[in-house]
Order: structure tokens, then sequence, then C-alpha cells
């Protein structure tokens, strides 16, 4: 319980107008522990010729005008502008009625500064200037009228017994004549305005951080998003490359084992060992896949590439469609994303040869390395076309466009398909 009242209270004083209220009640018990307000009041107001009686009202005149700076100092942050006129006022009234400024007048720069702080300068500029022009109106007349206002020092006033028997007061100055000079004045006002603007600044550079914080939050979200669909597709093109090629084998064999079981039983024997084959090959090639994130996997199980071609065609071949390797240039090391790439368009481009070209119909691959780039072509003499929009083909073509290359997919001028890839080894790629 006591812990929920600590911070309860600890909330409260961290709210503007609680904080805003000390303010202005230290304000005030400073001004009445400086200054006796009675006294003050009885001593500048005075008492008119004849025995009149002008003091009480000049009293109520103080603590009113006292009471509105008060709440002008409390409200400040909720109504800046409202509060600082309400608070100018209080202040005219009190030097109109002859008392001379005290310590609760602070709470006239104070608002000032709350002013320029909500406020741009195209707003707070202009008050500044009225604020100064007022008080050198006022500190002119009183030196042209003689009135001591335009002069007047902080007073320490108190009463003694002979003066309170009498009903005055008895003051003295205590210091130079702090509020007269306009030099001064001017340099309070000024010096309240630029602690606003300041404050107005900061708290402006801070809404920029802020803003560019959270611009850089939202990038950093938008990028990993990009990340995520970027890896989720490239996942999504390897298990599609994998289970395609694995499974289009898998009919095929499974098709020419059905049809020889009765008359030719070691050719059905045949294709079930290669299915067999497949079939782990495929498993296998699945697990790297999935397993590719696993830095310490992946470097036990490296990712296919060219120089695993002649398995790749060992299968194929073993399907039923004969296929020739032919190699051009010199055999390099290959960036693992090209090498990758390249041995995957060659796959797929395979499956869409055993699953599309017919009976009977062969398929040539054809490696080129050359200085800047990898050239990939497979072609078949068969009867089938591939369709332009299989997921196949797209998954080729976003391939090469993430390594920068180029692609060529369609019917060959003497018949068949052909695929044709040129992957950048370096220069574009790099």
């Amino acid at each position: 319980m006591a812990a929920r009242v600590a911070s309860a209270l600890r909330t409260w004083t961290h709210l503007p107008v609680p904080q805003d209220a000390a303010l202005a009640s230290a304000l005030f018990v400073v001004c009445v522990l400086a200054n006796d307000p009675l006294a003050l009041v009885h001593a500048m107001a005075g008492r008119p010729a004849g025995g009149g009686s002008s003091g009480p009202g000049v009293v109520w005149v103080w603590w009113v005008a006292a009471a509105l700076t008060m709440v002008g100092v409390t409200l400040r942050r909720r109504w800046p502008m409202p509060m600082f006129l309400l608070c100018v006022l209080a202040a005219a009234a009190r030097l109109a009625a002859g008392v001379p400024p005290t310590v609760v007048d602070l709470a006239v720069p104070i608002l000032l500064a709350t002013v320029a702080a909500r406020y741009p300068r195209s707003v707070s500029l202009p008050v500044l200037g009225g604020l100064l022009l007022l008080g050198t109106v006022w500190l002119t007349y009183g030196t042209l009228t003689g009135h001591s206002v335009a002069t007047v020092a902080l007073q320490v006033c108190h009463r003694d017994a002979a003066s309170a028997q009498s009903g005055g007061a008895a003051c003295h100055h205590d210091g130079a004549h702090i509020w007269g000079a306009p030099s001064v004045l001017g340099s309070v006002l000024i010096a309240a305005w630029a602690v606003g603007a300041g404050d107005r600044n900061r708290r402006a550079y801070l809404a920029q951080l802020q803003a560019r914080a959270q611009d850089l939050r939202r990038e950093r979200d938008q990028r990993a998003a990009l990340a995520v669909a970027a890896e989720r597709g490239r996942i999504s093109r390897e298990v599609h490359d994998v289970v395609a090629h694995g499974l289009a084998l898998i009919v095929v064999q499974a098709q020419g084992g059905e049809a020889a079981l009765d008359s030719h039983p070691a050719a059905t024997r045949s294709a079930l060992r290669t299915i067999v084959t497949t079939g782990r090959d495929s498993l296998a090639d699945m697990r790297r896949v999935l397993t590719a994130f696993d830095d310490l996997e992946h470097a036990w199980h490296p990712p296919p590439g060219l120089t695993q071609l002649p398995g790749l065609l060992t299968r194929v071949r073993a399907a039923g469609t004969p296929v020739r390797l032919r190699v051009e240039g010199t055999a390099t090391m290959l960036p693992s994303a090209v090498d990758l790439s390249a041995y995957r368009i060659v796959q797929e481009a395979l499956t869409n040869v055993v699953k599309h070209a017919g009976a009977g119909a062969s398929a040539e691959v054809v490696v080129s390395y050359r200085d800047t780039e990898v050239g990939i072509e497979v072609s078949d003499d068969g009867e089938g076309t591939v369709a332009g929009g299989g997921n196949g083909l797209r998954g080729m073509r976003r391939r090469v466009t993430l390594l920068s290359g180029d692609l060529e997919a369609g019917p060959g001028d003497k018949g068949g398909f052909v695929v044709r890839a040129a992957l950048p080894v370096q220069g574009r790629h790099a």
C-alpha cells in the first residue's frame, strides 16, 4: 500500500499542473517572506490628505493580482497565451495601484518563456517586442512624472511598534535599483524569451531525432520483411526444383516399370532401383535445402553445382531420356550463388524435357565458361512445348534476374525447346 501511494505521488509530482502550482506557491511564499504585503502597499499607496483611507483598496488589488498571477503560473502550460496575458494584466494592476514590483512579478518573464517555448518565433517575437514596448513606456512615464515607481528598488517593509500604532510602515531599500534600469528590465525579458525559444528548438530537435528513429525502425522492418520474402522465394524455388525433378523421374520410371512388369521383370526391377535412388537423392536435396539456415550443416552438405552435372545426367538417362553434355572453355571455380543457380537451371530444364518432350526425345546440355560469365544451354528434339507461365520457367527467370543475368526460353530453330541462360561471374554480378 505504501509503495502504491509513493508511486502515485511520484506520478502526480511529474504532472505539469502540480509542478507549476508548486512554482506559483514558491513565488508567493518568497514574496511574502521578503516583504510584508500589507506594510508594503500601505507604505507605497500612503493615505490621502485629510485622513482618507485608500490603503485597504490597494491591499485588495495586491491580493487579487497575486492570486491571478498564481493561477496564471499554475496553468501556464495548458493555456500559455491566455495565462501570459493574465499575468501581464495582474502586474499592470499592481503597478497602477502604486505597488512596486516584487518577486511575484517574476511570473511575467516565466510566462514569456512559456510562450516562446510553445509558439513559433513569428508569434513569440511580437509578444516580446510588445512587452519591451510596454516596459519602456512605463519606465519613461515614471521618469518624466517623477513617480517613484519608475526607479523603485526591491524594498523590505515591516511594521514596528510605532508604525503599528500609527497605522504606517517602515520601509528601507535593500540593494540597488534592480527594476528601474531599462537595460535590466530588457535583459530579463530577452533572457526569458531566449530560454523559452531554446527549449522549443531543443524539443523540435528531439522530435526530429524521434521521427528519424521511427523512420529507421520502419526501414529496418521493411528490409526484414523483404529479406524474409526473398528467403521464402528462394526456399520455394529450391523445393520446387528438387521435388519437381525427383518426382518427374520417379513418375517416368514407375510408368516404365508398370509397362514392363509382366514381360520384362528385370526391367521393372531396374526401374524400381532407379526410383529408390532418385527418391533418396531427392530427400537428401530436400534436407540440404531445409537446413540451409544452419551454417554448420550447410558446410558439411554444400549445395550442388555444375560439378554434380554428371550425376544429374545419369539419373535422367536412367529415366529413359538420352542426354549429352558438352563443356566449352576451361571450367573454373564459380561463386556459390552462380554455381547453384546454373545447376538448378539445368535440372529444371531437363525436368521439362522429361515431362513435356515426349517419348523418344533426347537432350543436350552445353556449359560455356567465359571470362565474365557462364553460359547454359539446354535443348531437346522433342515435340512438346512448355507453358510460359509454368512455375519452373518462372523460377529460372527469378534466379537469373537475381544474378543480373539473361534468360531465353522458347521453341528451337530446328524444333524442340531451348533454354539459354547467361550468368555473370563478375562485372554486373559484382
